[in-house]
């Protein structure tokens, strides 16, 4: 064991910083040390307003400031990429908001700059370091509490009213399959271990030109077939449900559980609700990180993993609009 505290750097002042730093102030091995804007008025005043010592005005700042181990990356989509290799190549470790990257091949960039520098990157998908999580999967994997996997639903929608939100802006990687349609995608395939062999979507595009509804069917070669939905012009809705040869499973709260976890398990038509604590959110991937970078643990969702979510989504998006079947292992590298 060590008793080395990891101190974080906040690129950028982003409102998803709110959920962050909370955690990050109450677990042992962690401590908020600086945070950087573009503005350096905003990072004083978000810096004031969280306690955190050092403020940046720039964020190559913050990646030259030598008292930073962990960047905390939650700038828009089409800007994961390029941050978290520039704070990999400053010697920085890094836990970059899903998703990592908007093409495989920016994700195998990420991989080489972190390799050459010695640094841990990781994608911050939250869901998967929770108990919650990893109690679904011990039952439908490990103890086969629904028999065969046959389907695979999830939904995530809510209602985007700010159309100059940066997810209606296609420059900036928007649309509702990257922001929330991504969650169900990355269950199913953690669910299972394993790509889709086939794709098919449907998008309704907003005047923007982003996906502000989609609807998705993953096709397995095991022959489970998933489908999923996400859009930014419905009302919150939030589900997964697995259904095998034996019953079912959902999880009403299945992409952020929080300190109290919920499972639904039926069987030969009788319900019963699991009800089990859960964690502080956002703590497990802090702790994740913690171990990987302190005690050499690899972290729970390797590159490989984050690699093969946008690939899949990428295809997703490629058939919604070419209009037909697509294969993501067939798809380019670094096709927009």
């Amino acid at each position: 064991m060590t008793d080395r505290i990891l101190k974080w750097g906040l690129l950028s002042t982003a409102r998803i910083n709110r959920a962050i730093i909370p955690p990050l102030g109450e677990l042992a091995r962690h401590e908020v040390t600086a945070v950087a804007s573009r503005s350096g008025e905003r990072a004083r005043a978000f810096a004031a307003r969280w306690d955190i010592p050092r403020a940046h005005a720039g964020y190559e700042a913050l990646l030259a400031d030598p008292d930073v181990d962990v960047v905390y990356v939650p700038l828009p989509n089409s800007l994961h990429a390029e941050w978290t290799i520039k704070a990999a190549r400053a010697g920085k470790h890094v836990l970059c908001e899903k998703p990592l990257a908007l093409t495989p091949g920016e994700v195998d960039r990420i991989g080489e700059a972190a390799d050459r520098h010695g640094v841990v990157v990781a994608e911050a998908f939250m869901y998967r370091h929770h108990p919650q999580t990893l109690e679904a999967r011990r039952l439908i994997v490990e103890e086969r509490a629904l028999g065969d996997i046959v389907l695979l639903h999830g939904t995530f929608t809510f209602r985007l009213a700010d159309r100059d939100n940066i997810r209606f802006d296609p420059g900036l990687g928007g649309g509702a399959l990257w922001d929330v349609g991504c969650y169900p995608v990355s269950w199913m395939r953690f669910l299972l271990g394993a790509d889709p062999e086939e794709v098919f979507g449907w998008a309704r595009l907003s005047a923007e030109g982003v996906d502000e509804a989609l609807s998705a069917q993953l096709r397995f070669a095991s022959g489970v077939i998933g489908s999923l939905d996400c859009a930014f012009i419905a009302p919150y809705r939030a589900s997964l449900e697995v259904i095998g040869s034996e019953g079912s499973l959902s999880l009403p709260r299945p992409y952020k559980p929080g300190e109290r976890s919920e499972i639904v398990l039926t069987r030969q038509d009788a319900s019963e609700r699991l009800v089990f604590p859960g964690q502080m959110p956002y703590a497990g991937e802090i702790e994740d990180m913690a171990d990987a970078v302190l005690l050499g643990t690899p972290p729970a969702i390797p590159l490989a993993e984050s690699r093969g979510n946008v690939r899949t989504l990428k295809a997703i998006l490629h058939s919604a609009r070419v209009g037909r079947p697509v294969q993501p292992a067939g798809m380019p590298d670094d096709e927009v």
